[in-house]
């Protein structure tokens, strides 16, 4: 009786182990993904009145809002210098289908981009941007982030870029 306790107790003490194990261990596939930065995925609507090659510009019209961000590498997150990323909104001088609201910066050496455009306006209810990076080596995505508020003066897109 007594050696049936012992075996019994062992067994429940190993699988419980064991159980253990199997609950803190992700799936192979899920622990590479938590190790990497996923790439950032194409807003729906993102690209609306996209024009291809809009020159890069100091600044898209008059100013006085700011549109910033960063480039960073799917994977290691490593930041993107010298990426290029194109810039247009619905602005209080011009429709985002107009070619004089679309312009385009490139990263520096940290990853960051930052251009200046008119205040940003609400078209169809939501004061928002568009930005798009189109280019080799990575996939297009193209972002369409919402303002808080129409009376914010700056707007923030991350970009992780997946290779190709």
């Amino acid at each position: 009786m007594t050696n049936d306790r012992s075996t019994r107790r062992r067994f429940l003490a190993t699988s419980t182990a064991l159980a253990g194990t199997a609950l803190l261990t992700p799936p192979s596939g899920l622990l590479a993904r938590a190790q990497g930065l996923a790439p950032t995925p194409t807003m729906r609507g993102g690209a609306n009145n996209y024009i291809p090659g809009a020159p890069i510009v100091s600044r898209i019209g008059g100013g006085g809002f700011w549109m910033n961000g960063t480039v960073r590498r799917a994977g290691d997150g490593a930041p993107l210098p010298g990426i290029r990323i194109q810039i247009w909104a619905h602005t209080t001088e011009g429709r985002e289908s107009d070619p004089h609201s679309h312009g385009a910066t490139l990263t520096g050496p940290d990853g960051s981009f930052r251009l200046e455009m008119p205040q940003i306006v609400p078209i169809f209810g939501q004061p928002h941007g568009h930005l798009a990076y189109e280019g080799a080596g990575f996939r297009t995505v193209f972002l369409r982030p919402v303002m808080a508020s129409a009376r914010d003066t700056s707007l923030s897109a991350d970009f992780v870029l997946q290779p190709v």
